[in-house]
């Protein structure tokens, strides 16, 4: 194993970038962009893990990993509808990157929107808020559309609830993806607008996992850093180390990798912390498996970017540690999905071990029953997974596509699992 050096960019919220200004009511535009390698073509075929040294290693080698037919459907799973895909009422199409987070007894969901294309100036970053533990939702609101600029927009993002105040980070660019950074905001909860707080994160990074805090006393925020001209397809996975608890100042670390120039990569990751070890699990593109790389000084150093010998399709994915000390990621992962966004998956480890070893089903496309209160159609993509424990029980958001026409015309739902139902049995 050798560590390599990676490039990291500090950001401050200076005097250049409105830190505490006034507030706003729009939400940032949505993540999506029609530039992003496809997912890959779907398959049956089962796919056999590769042997990989610990380092790279996500699955239990010592376990099989299930086909899609054969996975362990889990009970008692309750779904709901966060946002409709209703065009003829409120004039969005593009939706994507649903996010989620528990405050003062709330939970608050948020996604991104655009009227026009993804990853245009028209996008903005919209929200709802339920209390009722996610029964009903209240009227959706905007965190930040981007102002009165039309080539400045802010897409979807990840939440921190900390110290008492709601946090959002956000990704941000100009016109058509162009010179992407991070901007915070602040939720006023006295008046329910959103505070500017500034550019916090350069670097083409877009957050896409909420801040986890590490035993060295900074937080570490999973995501992806987009550049302006993307070189041999490849765009990598990086993460964001904060300085301590001040959240307006984050160093940008990029992952290096030394992958196929003619494959993809769309580096969209996630992190699980275990002391000073830091696991990142990262979206390829070039084939239908998980990439990753290891830290073992809270993030400042990494190993290179490399295949992993888990399958998982081309998809954001998520990931956390549970309660019960077990490692989880949602994403799809079975041993012949291939490339394809569902069915909607979840693995775990077992308590305080390092590979993930069984695999439930969460759903698929097409949902039995006609009383059911989310969309349901044969090929629907179920993608860019986000999660959040709380009160016994694992609260999933996704997209789901419905199998519309277009890219990524998605409604926004949750599926609340209990966690007892994880339980290895």
């Amino acid at each position: 194993m050798k560590l390599k050096s990676v490039l990291v960019l500090p950001v401050f919220c200076g005097a250049t970038f409105l830190c505490s200004g006034p507030t706003v009511q729009a939400f940032p535009p949505a993540t999506a962009t029609t530039s992003q390698p496809p997912a890959a073509k779907p398959a049956e075929k089962t796919v056999t893990t590769p042997q990989v040294d610990d380092d790279h290693r996500l699955w239990d080698s010592t376990q099989t990993l299930p086909n899609r037919e054969d996975l362990k459907k889990l009970k008692n799973v309750t779904f709901i509808k966060i946002k409709a895909f209703e065009p003829e009422v409120d004039g969005y199409r593009f939706l994507h990157g649903v996010a989620l987070c528990w405050h003062k007894g709330k939970l608050y969901a948020s996604w991104g929107n655009n009227k026009g294309s993804e990853n245009t100036g028209t996008e903005e970053a919209r929200g709802r808020v339920s209390e009722d533990g996610g029964k009903t939702w209240g009227e959706v609101f905007t965190i930040d559309d981007g102002g009165e600029d039309p080539t400045q927009a802010v897409s979807h993002g990840v939440f921190l609830s900390h110290d008492g105040q709601l946090w959002a980070f956000h990704g941000a660019f100009t016109n058509s993806r162009k010179q992407v950074h991070a901007k915070a905001y602040v939720l006023d909860e006295s008046t329910g607008q959103w505070q500017r707080k500034g550019v916090v994160a350069r670097d083409g990074f877009w957050p896409l996992q909420e801040p986890v805090k590490m035993d060295d006393g900074n937080w570490i925020m999973a995501g992806a850093s987009l550049p302006d001209k993307i070189i041999n397809k490849k765009v990598p996975g990086a993460v964001a180390i904060s300085h301590g608890d001040d959240l307006t100042k984050w160093d940008v670390v990029v992952l290096n990798n030394q992958i196929d120039p003619e494959l993809s990569i769309w580096g969209e990751s996630t992190v699980l912390v275990n002391g000073k070890h830091i696991t990142n699990i990262c979206r390829f593109g070039g084939k239908a498996q998980a990439l990753v790389a290891q830290s073992h000084d809270y993030g400042r150093t990494w190993t290179d970017q490399e295949l992993s010998n888990l399958p998982m399709a081309t998809s954001k994915p998520y990931s956390g540690t549970l309660s019960t000390g077990e490692n989880y990621l949602v994403c799809t992962n079975t041993a012949n999905s291939r490339g394809r966004r569902a069915p909607l998956t979840i693995a775990l480890s077992r308590p305080g071990e390092p590979f993930f070893s069984r695999v439930y089903f969460i759903r698929d496309s097409v949902m039995p029953g006609d009383d059911i209160n989310v969309d349901s159609a044969v090929n629907a993509a179920l993608s860019y997974p986000y999660a959040v424990e709380h009160d016994g029980k694992l609260y999933v958001g996704y997209s789901n596509n419905a199998a519309r026409k277009g890219t990524n015309i998605n409604s926004a739902e949750l599926a609340i699992i209990p966690l007892k139902e994880l339980q290895d049995n």
